[in-house]
This record gives structure tokens, C-alpha cells and sequence, in this order.
């Protein structure tokens, strides 16, 4: 915290000051300045304006909290149905990285109701130790439930760096922990390195709609907390000869949120291959011109056995569900093959899938911004090169 004050000796209440203030938190009294605390925002426009020495400024430093007994890096490992999330493996990757620059170990925190055989999968992907919580009450997520016992195993434990996934479940999760902690948390990030000197983390996201990357850091608060988008990383590669330690920690049924009672979960009825999942991607773009447009789309996807994406336009015009939105605030995609149909290929568009191997771009306009991260691309009416390229495709494999 910071003091200012006026020094009445030196003050001639010429009224610089009062000029200078932004807020309007000084006045003139007696011929003498008067700084209304309330207002004051510590701006220190007043302080350069005086030419009498007349404005001090006191800086007070407080104690901060000993980050000494902060150790380790955490991944919370999210399940879907008792299963491990892909993401998860990615973050294991990642955390096995950091720890070892900061010389120390990988920790997972696994959730859930009969998870237990996950826990030797976490640990074949780089966990040195698996927190356990396993309860009947943990069966289905709710984001009260969890916080609470996870916030309980930091506080116990103290790890340094605490990463999730960028999933739902990660980013309402992440976000309540950070509160019940006072800590930093830094959403969607797409890179995570230590900086060798601080031996404090570095998370970079896109910031200013994708146009920059920002990296920002927690220097003064643990854990540093991240959530970090899926696909941007390499998954860990499991090695079954790796040994861990499992610890059981228990759930107390008293500490379940009273208001919150699990219902029923009503899942989406959308293509049945997972867009995160999928090897190739054929995405539609507002060059469709309808919703009725998106069955070409649709039927290249069933030809090459492939998801079905789409720009943010689509779904913010309802002609497709957001589960099938790729950019920045959709799903980042790294399939094997991404095909993109009537996409200008805006930069947020752009930040969730130009990491795929190969990409195809199909468009009118040959001054698309698409094309200048295609391997490939197609300037034409898609109307009628999509049906072509799926007559010749089905050639092909008919052969």
C-alpha cells in the first residue's frame, strides 16, 4: 500500500495539482491543497504536476505470503464417465517438463466414483504421485463439490503450479479454486515454459482477439494456475514401467453443497465423432449461406469418415450446434487433416486449428486470409467443388 499526503509548509495552493487530477480528488481550502483519499487513485498525476515539492508519496511494502513451502506441479485429471479426458494426458506432458526445470515432482488429482484403475494410467504418463478422492458423492461433477475438496488438498499440500484443461469442467473448476486460494489464473493458454531465473511460470494465451500473445505471471501468489487448451500439446506416451504413489485422501459427506442436488445430465445429440478427437475435420463457414447449406458439408464428413466443424459466424446465426465451433473461443483442433469450406479464415478462427498437419482451404474469394496458412487451396464456387471432390473421393475408395 501507498500514502500520499500534502506537505502544508511547502504548498502555495497554486492549483497545478487540482489540473492535473483525473478523478477530482483534490480541492482547495485555505489556499491550500486537500486530497480526498476516497477518490484518490494513487495515479501520481499530482505528484509531477507540483513544482514546490509540495505532494509526497510514502510507499509501504506489506509482507507477503512465504512462497517457500509451495512445491510441485498438479494436474487435475479430469474423467468424462470414469475415464480419463485426453487433455489430461497432454497436461501430464507438460507438467513432467516444468517439474523437471524446477527439480521436482508431477502430481495428478483425480476425482470421481470408481476412478481407481485410472490412477495407474496417470502415473504411466509421468504422475510421480496420484491424489485419489474417490466417493460415490463425486460421482457426477459438480463444480461446489470439487472446488472445495481440491482447495482442502492444496492448502495441505502446497503445490507451486496447478494445471487443467480448457474443457468446461476445467474452466469453471480452475476459476473457483483460484478464488478460494486468492491466486492468479490464466485461461486458454496455448504455452507454458519456466523462466530460468524467476523459476516462476510463464503462460502465454492469445490476447486482443488472437492479434497478440500475451505471457503473464503469477510472481507473488500459489499456485500458479492455468488452464490450457486441448490439442496445443503433445500427449504423454505411456511407459508401463513407471512406478508411483497413489494417496487416498477421504471426501466428507458434510462437506457437500447443501443447495446443489445432481438431476440428470442431458447430453447433446451431435455427431458421433468427437470434434477434438477426430483425424479429419470438415468445417463450413457463413460462405454456406444457410443452415440447409451445411448437408454438402455433412456428407463430405460421412465419405471421409470424418467430424464435422464449423466458424464461429455458423453457430452465432443458430445454423449449427457450439459444440462443432473451432477458434478461439471454440475448440482447438489438431486433426491430421482440416478441410475448411467458406472460411475467410479470421484470425480467431485461425488460432484453433492452423496447428493441424494438413489443411485445405476451399473458397471464392482468392484474397481470403484462409489461404495464407493452407497447404492447400481451392478458389472456386463451393457449391460445386465440394460435390466433385466428394464424387472423386468416393471413386477412390470404391476402388
Amino acid at each position: 500500500m501507498s500514502k500520499i499526503q500534502i506537505i502544508k509548509d511547502k504548498c502555495t495552493g497554486c492549483g497545478l495539482c487540482l489540473k492535473a487530477c483525473p478523478v477530482d480528488a483534490i480541492t482547495i481550502v485555505s489556499k491550500k491543497a486537500v486530497i480526498d483519499l476516497d477518490k484518490c487513485t494513487l495515479c501520481k498525476a499530482c505528484l509531477e504536476s507540483c513544482k514546490f515539492d509540495a505532494i509526497e508519496v510514502k510507499e509501504q511494502t506489506k509482507k507477503g505470503k512465504d512462497l517457500s513451502d509451495y512445491k510441485g506441479v498438479w494436474v487435475f485429471a479430469e474423467n468424462s464417465n470414469g475415464i480419463v479426458v485426453p487433455v489430461v494426458f497432454e497436461l501430464l506432458n507438460k507438467a513432467r517438463q516444468l517439474a523437471d526445470e524446477l527439480d521436482t515432482e508431477v502430481s495428478a488429482i483425480l476425482l470421481g466414483h470408481k476412478v481407481e484403475s485410472e490412477a495407474g494410467k496417470l502415473i504411466q504418463r509421468g504422475a510421480d504421485k496420484v491424489y485419489l478422492v474417490d466417493s460415490k458423492d463425486l460421482g457426477h461433477y459438480i463444480s461446489e463439490n470439487y472446488t472445495a475438496k481440491i482447495v482442502d488438498l492444496i492448502k495441505k499440500y502446497k503445490p507451486e503450479i496447478l494445471l487443467a484443461g480448457a474443457t468446461t469442467t476445467g474452466r469453471s473448476l480452475a476459476a473457483r479454486i483460484a478464488v478460494k486460494c486468492y491466486t492468479g489464473l490464466t485461461a486458454d493458454c496455448t504455452g507454458l515454459e519456466i523462466d530460468k531465473d524467476k523459476k516462476i511460470l510463464i503462460q502465454t494465451r492469445p490476447a486482443f482477439g488472437g492479434n497478440i500473445m500475451a505471457q503473464i505471471i503469477s510472481p507473488n501468489f500459489r499456485p500458479q494456475m492455468a488452464t490450457v487448451r486441448h490439442k496445443v500439446m503433445p500427449e504423454a506416451k505411456p511407459d508401463t514401467a513407471r512406478k508411483g504413489e497413489i494417496i487416498k485422501e477421504p471426501f466428507d459427506s458434510n462437506d457437500i453443497d447443501s443447495r446443489i442436488k445432481f438431476l440428470d445430465f442431458v447430453k447433446e445429440a451431435v455427431s458421433t465423432i468427437n470434434l477434438a478427437e477426430a483425424d479429419i475435420i470438415v468445417s463450413g463457414g457463413r460462405g454456406l449461406g444457410s443452415p440447409e447449406n451445411f448437408k454438402i458439408i455433412e456428407e463430405l464428413a460421412e465419405t471421409l469418415d470424418a467430424a464435422v466443424g464449423s466458424s464461429r459466424a455458423c453457430v452465432d446465426a443458430g445454423w449449427i450446434p457450439y459444440s462443432h465451433q473451432v477458434g478461439q473461443t471454440g475448440r482447438t483442433v489438431c486433426p491430421k487433416i482440416y478441410i475448411a469450406c467458406g472460411i475467410s479464415g479470421q484470425i480467431q478462427h485461425l488460432v484453433g486449428m492452423q496447428s493441424s498437419d494438413l489443411i485445405i482451404a476451399i473458397n471464392k474469394d482468392p484474397e481470403a486470409p484462409i489461404f495464407k496458412v493452407a497447404d492447400y487451396g481451392i478458389v472456386g464456387d463451393l457449391f460445386k467443388v465440394i460435390p466433385l471432390f466428394a464424387k472423386k473421393l468416393k471413386e477412390t475408395l470404391n476402388r
